[in-house]
């Protein structure tokens, strides 16, 4: 879909033919502009008014942004001259809502956090409105930046890579993805998660011979033939590795087994899934030459073929960058390694360091009890705004 630019919306109209577009405060307090977005529904492929929204505030409530649509991307961006550049990117989809819309708050200890705050609850606080609205808040009110920023807010992260709206921009709008470093808003519960591991998925698969059960030894069993593959799995252990001072874990699981015919006949096919959580030190093809090595017993037995059916690159953490530095600096030097992948790869394959920070635990993203500390919104935007103002 073409980009569109220029021509304030008005955001009380329903330009779109939809609903009237939802007002957004871009300069209220970062967790009030979380629960406005958190109030505006967008599972992922419908995220048209959210970037409505998005779009209309930016337009309105921001000065020195050139500001443009793509499908249901909303982009902006300052051209001040200033020596570097930071992007901001934040993903406007949530998972299915589950009966957690509109948003609620409340206030005392929650076991999870083990801390006494206020929480607001609802699907996105976590995953990753409140980043987004930090993002938001800062555009409107940073009077003083240092550097020259591009904000990013896409569509359909939650869903298969081919629908990905970064992806879209990458290759539709690639010069809007141009910067020094990029801080992704995803959650790390207001601390910096560098790079992210890899992740690839193999299919280990057997064939045999169906017959009878009461006449076993007449067919060959096809998930006998797993059985090494299981047990190469239980006795495998995984790396450790350090890189830039963040330890990465990494993990190879079956995930998937599938096989079976029928209670009475002895199956002629079966298959594990199997997924390798790699750190970023390897490639694609190192990580894929390590499982052909675990496995190499049973392939070279031809026992069972591999085949390749997904993999995903990770990023280095790169905080060595000097505005990566920076960004560690401004948060007191607290940072770790991400283990899940997120889109920081697509950064780190265009030479550009990237980091996720966003308030909110990630384990309780996806969740139907999603919630964040609100105090912590107001933490992860007062460490930006420090960072972006220094």
């Amino acid at each position: 879909m073409p980009a569109r630019s220029g021509g304030v919306c008005d955001a009380g109209d329903d330009y779109r033919g939809r609903v009237s577009i939802p007002q957004l405060d871009l300069s209220s307090d970062p967790v009030e502009l979380t629960a406005a977005l958190v109030d505006i529904e967008s599972v992922s492929k419908d995220e048209t008014l959210i970037a409505d929204a998005v779009e209309a505030a930016l337009r309105e409530q921001t000065s020195g942004f050139e500001v443009i649509r793509h499908g249901n991307c909303v982009l902006a961006r300052t051209d001040r001259g200033l020596p570097t550049r930071v992007l901001l990117a934040g993903h406007l989809d949530t998972v299915p809502i589950a009966g957690n819309v509109p948003h609620r708050r409340s206030s005392g200890h929650d076991d999870h956090y083990g801390i006494d705050d206020d929480f607001l609850h609802g699907c996105g606080t976590t995953d990753m409105k409140s980043g987004d609205a930090v993002f938001l808040h800062l555009a409107a009110t940073l009077e003083n930046p240092a550097h020259d920023l591009t904000l990013v807010f896409y569509d359909c992260e939650e869903i298969a890579a081919e629908f990905n709206g970064l992806g879209h921009i990458e290759r539709d709008l690639p010069d809007w993805l141009a910067a020094d470093v990029a801080i992704l808003g995803e959650p790390t519960s207001g601390l910096i998660e560098a790079g992210c591991q890899g992740t690839l998925r193999v299919r280990l698969s057997a064939t045999g011979t169906r017959a009878h059960s009461a006449r076993s030894w007449m067919g060959e069993n096809a998930i006998h033939k797993l059985g090494g593959v299981l047990t190469t799995l239980a006795a495998y252990e995984p790396r450790r590795v350090d890189i830039d001072g963040c330890e990465y874990r990494e993990g190879l699981s079956a995930v998937a087994i599938g096989g079976g015919i029928a209670g009475n006949v002895i199956p002629d096919a079966a298959h594990v899934d199997v997924n390798f959580r790699f750190a970023p030190d390897r490639s694609i093809d190192a990580a894929l030459a390590h499982v052909r090595e675990v496995f190499a017993e049973q392939l070279d037995s031809g026992l069972i073929t591999l085949e390749l059916t997904d993999s995903a690159a990770g990023a280095l953490p790169g905080l060595a960058h000097p505005a990566a530095a920076a960004l560690v600096e401004a948060a007191a030097g607290r940072f770790r390694a991400k283990f899940g992948w997120t889109d920081v790869s697509r950064f780190s394959a265009l030479g550009i360091p990237a980091v996720n920070l966003g308030p909110g635990d990630p384990s309780l993203a996806h969740r139907a009890d999603e919630r964040v500390p609100v105090s912590q919104i107001r933490e992860v935007a007062d460490l930006l705004r420090g960072y972006l103002s220094a």
